[in-house]
């Protein structure tokens, strides 16, 4: 099976916010759709969803025209999809039977997941010392984190064969955050296809081995990620030292992009230059009488994603409105 996106296009009135999107996954695994706020990546996840109304191109999966309602799909949206002042369980089970799920598996499903996520004090709290039920947790008294865990079994509970993830890991601490991810790679062993969008670089690169990048709903880089670091080059180049080394830099005339206390990210042609400026720092710690350089990290890599993603698209960062709605990546 595979899934594509040919010439994807939404306008409001004369403002084009997805410009002939397209995208191809050819077996399960991670995409990324990444952008600025308001490049289109939100419009574009609703589009294909059936959420929105395309203005033309083609969704396809298994080379026929995707029907979302037909399909066994887990959307997580950014934007908070809970009803604040229902309980949790009863959402949880209104989500399940919407997906088709009955009610005594969608019950062992989030039995399953409130310990997976550890939410079982607000799901299935324990009777006090009289043998009383506490009330049923509301959305609204649950913390940002803790309701982007209910939302991520929401988009979990029918075992969804296709899974659309936008900013999963927003608003997470760094605990809730690793949790996420043990649970987006359990997915991912499943053999599931999964679109990301996501602003946290780091993450992208961990998960996703295929990415386009929008800027104002064109595309402006796609590809393997792997492939797209490496026709950068190895340019990056990270020195740590016990020793100051400014001038060195300055006399090799290595441009220096950021300075660190102890360490300098340093901007080479490629590896020769570096290994030039290596035995620069080995030769003045051995010629130089009082002078003594401990090299600690020496570091020659590609350009990260985050370096990358500012290269394309760092002039364009003011969100935009999209359509009546002001709608916002």
């Amino acid at each position: 099976m595979s899934f594509e996106v040919r010439n994807l296009v939404k306008s409001y009135g004369d403002k084009v916010v997805v410009d002939h999107l397209n995208l191809k996954m050819d077996r399960p695994g991670v995409y990324a759709l990444l952008g600025t706020n308001g490049a289109g990546k939100t419009t574009s996840i609703r589009m294909i969803l059936g959420m929105l109304q395309k203005d033309s191109g083609d969704v396809l999966f298994d080379g026929k025209e995707m029907q979302p309602k037909q399909m066994n799909i887990g959307y997580l949206a950014e934007e908070r999809g809970l009803y604040p002042k229902y309980p949790i369980i009863d959402q949880l089970l209104y989500f399940a039977r919407l997906k088709g799920v009955k009610r005594s598996e969608a019950m062992k499903r989030i039995k399953h997941w409130s310990t997976r996520l550890e939410l079982d004090e607000y799901l299935f709290p324990p009777k006090n010392s009289k043998g009383k039920a506490p009330k049923p947790k509301l959305a609204d008294q649950l913390s940002k984190g803790n309701q982007q865990k209910v939302q991520l079994m929401a988009a979990l509970i029918s075992d969804p064969e296709f899974l659309i993830l936008d900013e999963p890991m927003s608003g997470l601490d760094p605990v809730n955050t690793d949790l996420f991810k043990e649970v987006i790679r359990e997915e991912i062993a499943k053999d599931k296809y999964v679109i990301m969008s996501s602003h946290q670089m780091p993450t992208v690169e961990e998960f996703c081995t295929d990415i386009t990048i929008l800027d104002h709903g064109k595309t402006v880089l796609q590809g393997n990620l792997d492939e797209i670091k490496k026709s950068y080059g190895r340019v990056n180049l990270f020195v740590k030292c016990e020793g100051e080394i400014e001038d060195l830099i300055a006399a090799a005339g290595l441009p220096i992009v950021e300075k660190l206390p102890s360490e300098y990210h340093i901007r080479v042609t490629g590896e020769e230059q570096a290994m030039q400026f290596l035995r620069t720092l080995i030769d003045t710690n051995n010629s130089v009488i009082g002078r003594k350089i401990t090299i600690i990290r020496f570091e020659l890599r590609e350009p990260s994603l985050h370096e990358i993603f500012v290269e394309k698209v760092g002039g364009n960062t003011v969100a935009e409105e999209e359509g009546a709605n002001n709608e916002k990546e």
